[in-house]
């Protein structure tokens, strides 16, 4: 296909000469004539009739978008046509947390999501960094966690720009600097291990350095200050040098402060709002329907900062229109920040992203809410795959040029904007939506992250995860990865490692359960087979899928950060091997008994069925891991 776009395009041609490889056209004279124009309306609009190809936009963004919706309906051998779309919101687009997870994608792959963004109509994204940009006075904010340098930035911001896509910076000024503040030459900020100290002048000389290292890059004025979950502001060397005030005056005369920075600058800041809903609630919760926050300090917070309503956790519109409409009181509309749910372990939660999203976004429409973020957070190690997210991303702009969502466009759009398909990103849901997994794992379990990390002879989970037949579940899920894989082009290394993930968990997912039956009943002839058999086979699946994680790993992200995946493969790859010589020294009589599996299994903290656990340092053992 050859198309020829004509008219409105001075500030397209690079754009449209980058997509046109991947969207299967080449852009010439000789093409099927396309005439360009930039209008005022609010819709998007692509025409086609006898008289010839119109694409008319708004924003160059918008224009990306129709070129995509030309080429797909022109693909499908449709002749006459007129495509309209109404943009629902004037942002739109996801956040990354190149941070928290160690995880710091290359440059290349942001580029290939920014393509991706580019076809959909994205028009926003942010590289969440605590810590991973470079901060010239400071050598050790960042140092050997891969730190983005000021022109890899540069170039980031140069390529969005192309498509009309925004980078906004995306940083703390306030707490979640725990990577920061470790290092010593930042111990006279400290107020706690992951919270900077109030009020005092070298706490602000540090913020004016990060700011102007995160917005000097990019071209866009706008910036987020962060300034979430904050949980001991005012507790600890702030306490002990001021004396007790409430969080409510900490974080208003903070934010001014770091406001006047801003404003100094020329920037135009937003913040995650939860610090003001938790001061307000007896039990510091976020969405705490009793919360009360004083007239008198929403009359005292600043107006010259846009406010981020976060929430991936409800599942119902009336509750986002409650929250929303408590947003509206402080003065101004907020910004929502949805979740697109990549952080439980290996395993994308695309029930509860679908049900979350679908209600969020909707109650967005309906009050009024111009600017949405889709998060995708690394919390504790990014095991999960970042592509695995892409049908969230389509999910967010599909709902982002229509009124209703339409389940089939979606399929549609996703399989033209990606090259995947929908059940198959969708199916990744099951690894995790096991059998007693409530429908659409609404409650977040994260079930294979536990099966696969506790350690074989001290099971921490076995107690609810007896019985369930999770060993033939999961032989099941292997095979259907395995197909997957092989009709999944660019995507096959995300169903490649789901399917060694579930080649490992069809033999460990009951491990310690079968172990303990084993022993209990005295079977030393299945036992010597564990120990010389099947525990040396599980070994190999385990490196197995260890070198598919790690090879996909430095594909798409840095090298900082895997170390901490290492640390966790050769923790338990070694735990496999003591149980292998422990059940063997047992039944050579070499040890009289294994102390082990005589232990009673308690149900995880006393919940019968739930299989969840968020931290990894709490899965493989109940002796500490690290200090303090």
């Amino acid at each position: 296909m050859q198309l020829y776009f004509h008219g409105d395009i001075a500030d397209l041609q690079q754009g449209i000469d980058i997509l046109a490889g991947e969207l299967g056209f080449r852009s010439g004279a000789d093409g099927l004539s396309v005439h360009v124009k930039r209008h005022e309306g609010p819709e998007l609009i692509v025409h086609k009739d006898q008289d010839g190809i119109t694409i008319s936009y708004t924003r160059k963004i918008h224009f990306f978008r129709a070129a995509g919706l030309l080429v797909e309906a022109l693909q499908d051998g449709r002749e006459m046509f007129t495509i309209r779309e109404r943009p629902q919101f004037s942002m739109n687009g996801p956040m990354f947390d190149v941070s928290q997870g160690n995880s710091v994608m290359k440059t290349e792959t942001v580029k290939r999501f920014i393509r991706m963004m580019a076809v959909m109509g994205l028009d926003m994204f942010m590289l969440y960094a605590e810590d991973s940009y470079d901060v010239k006075e400071q050598p050790y904010f960042g140092y050997m966690r891969g730190r983005y340098s000021q022109d890899e930035i540069r170039e980031l911001d140069d390529y969005a720009d192309m498509f009309g896509i925004e980078m906004i910076p995306c940083i703390q000024t306030l707490s979640h600097l725990k990577d920061v503040l470790k290092w010593n030459t930042f111990a006279d900020i400290r107020d706690d291990e992951e919270t900077m100290l109030v009020g005092e002048p070298k706490t602000y000389e540090f913020i004016e350095q990060m700011i102007k290292a995160a917005a000097a890059p990019v071209r866009t004025k706008r910036i987020h200050i962060g300034m979430d979950e904050a949980w001991k502001l005012g507790q600890g060397h702030y306490l002990a040098k001021n004396g007790y005030r409430s969080k409510f005056e900490i974080m208003n005369e903070h934010l001014y402060r770091v406001l006047e920075i801003t404003r100094r600058l020329g920037l135009e800041p937003m913040m995650w709002s939860d610090m003001y809903f938790r001061a307000g609630s007896k039990t510091g919760a976020y969405y705490d329907k009793e919360c009360v926050i004083p007239q008198s300090t929403i009359d005292a917070m600043p107006k010259d900062v846009q406010f981020v309503y976060w929430d991936y956790y409800h599942y119902d519109e009336e509750f986002y229109v409650d929250w929303i409409r408590r947003h509206k009181s402080f003065g101004s509309t907020p910004v929502f920040a949805g979740g697109i749910w990549n952080w439980r372990g290996f395993v994308l939660n695309y029930g509860a992203t679908m049900k979350s999203t679908n209600a969020a976004l909707n109650a967005c429409k309906k009050e009024g809410i111009t600017e949405i973020i889709a998060t995708l957070w690394g919390d504790d190690g990014t095991e999960c795959d970042w592509f695995s997210a892409i049908l969230g991303l389509q999910l967010f702009a599909e709902h982002g040029y229509a009124d209703e969502l339409s389940e089939e466009k979606l399929r549609k759009r996703f399989a033209f904007c990606t090259g995947g398909q929908y059940d198959d990103f969708m199916d990744i849901r099951w690894v995790d939506e096991a059998p007693g997994i409530g429908k659409d794992n609404l409650e977040t379990a994260n079930p294979s992250r536990v099966m696969l990390w506790q350690q074989p002879m001290m099971g921490l989970f076995d107690a609810n995860l007896n019985g369930r037949e999770f060993d033939s579940y999961y032989a099941g899920l292997e095979k259907k990865f395995a197909a997957i894989k092989e009709r999944s082009g660019e995507y096959r290394p995300i169903f490649d490692i789901l399917q060694k993930l579930c080649a490992v968990l069809s033999v460990k997912a009951e491990l310690g359960v079968n172990l303990t039956k084993a022993y209990l009943a005295g079977d030393k002839m299945k036992l010597n087979d564990y120990a010389n058999v099947v525990l040396p086979d599980l070994i190999g699946k385990v490196r197995e899928l260890q070198a598919s994680h790690r090879d996909r790993w430095f594909e798409v992200n840095k090298a900082f950060g895997w170390e901490v995946l290492d640390f966790r493969y050769g923790g338990l790859i070694l735990a496999l091997e003591t149980s292998a010589k422990r059940i063997a020294d047992y039944v050579s009589g070499k040890v009289a008994k294994l102390e082990e599996l005589e232990e009673t299994r308690l149900l995880f903290q006393g919940v019968e069925g739930l299989l969840d656990c968020y931290w990894y340092q709490f899965i493989p053992t109940a002796s500490r891991l690290a200090q303090p």
